[in-house]
């Protein structure tokens, strides 16, 4: 397994920048955030570390050099839009742009991108099933023209009043996979997988792991804190924000050395990627460098 980070967190931060992180801590990889040129619809949105849409083959080029000189890779090009928005505009900016990704991860030889299928949040699950029908085929037949597969993170995108009632991503459970899976029928589709999505929703984190062992491709390293005194006074109808947080890996509940016992297990040896959205980390610019640090080095106990 190779250990990197999710770049998100280095908003401000050059592409350069990063890189030289991820050399200074040892990092493998990073999970490149490729969100399109000025558009922060929330937190953690909106950071473009590669501008895909203005790609040329010198820019290209000058991408592969720099991580050859750092000896560091990009795991993935990352989007995590809504695709199946019920603005129509919206949803359309973010098939564009997913088109866009496929295209330049193909460019550069990395051949991922990590996304979501999205959620129209006022439907109900049979209706956005529908909607993937209509939207994700041409999406899927892109990326297998290109070469280039998509793990989708189990990410509900169901945090507060403005993501309620359903959420802004439906691929959250493994029955919602399998019915997924069977309905855009492509080995090019995979999972992003998250451990910390199923603390929250109180549902086993390990056992999808060997049953869905083929359609892992990528995997986040973050954490969730559920505080059960809180969840006992608002209950699980609550935003889950009422109950639960993020944290760095081993500040919250999952059990890492399970985790990735069980990847190794399957014979995981793809990309594990540090995700902080910690905001008791991001009180400076050093602060969330050291958040990185001290995640790296707590996993590091785990993956050799």
């Amino acid at each position: 397994m190779r250990v990197g980070f999710v770049s998100a967190i280095l908003d401000g931060w050059s592409f350069a920048e990063v890189l030289g992180i991820a050399k200074a801590q040892g990092f493998d990889c990073v999970e490149v955030a490729c969100w399109p040129q000025g558009a922060s619809e929330r937190r953690y949105a909106g950071v473009s570390h590669i501008d895909v849409a203005g790609l040329d083959d010198a820019q290209i080029a000058d991408i592969k050099a720099q991580c050859r000189d750092q000896g560091v890779t990009i795991s993935s090009l990352g989007y995590y839009p809504n695709p199946l928005a019920a603005d129509k505009t919206a949803r359309q900016t973010a098939i564009d742009h997913l088109h866009r990704l496929i295209d330049a991860s193909a460019k550069l030889d990395i051949n991922l991108v990590t996304t979501f299928i999205g959620r129209d949040q006022r439907l109900d699950v049979d209706d956005n099933l529908a909607l993937v029908t209509e939207l994700w085929p041409p999406i899927i037949a892109h990326a297998k023209e290109a070469g280039v597969k998509v793990a989708i993170e189990n990410c509900p995108m169901l945090f507060g009043q403005e993501q309620w009632p359903g959420g802004q991503n439906i691929f959250t459970t493994p029955a919602l996979w399998r019915r997924v899976f069977d309905l855009l029928d492509s080995d090019v589709l995979g999972i992003n997988y998250d451990p910390s999505h199923f603390v929250w929703q109180m549902m086993d984190y390990i056992a999808p792991i060997y049953d869905f062992a083929d359609r892992i491709f990528h995997v986040h390293l973050k954490d969730i804190h559920l505080d059960r005194y809180r969840l006992d006074q608002v209950g699980t109808m609550a935003y889950p924000l009422d109950f639960m947080t993020p944290k760095l890996p081993g500040h919250g509940d999952v059990d890492w050395g399970a985790f990735i016992s069980a990847l190794d297990d399957i014979g995981y040896d793809g990309p594990t990627c540090i995700e902080v959205e910690d905001r008791a980390y991001e009180t400076s610019p050093e602060r969330i460098v050291e958040s990185l640090a001290l995640s790296k080095r707590y996993i590091d106990q785990f993956i050799i």
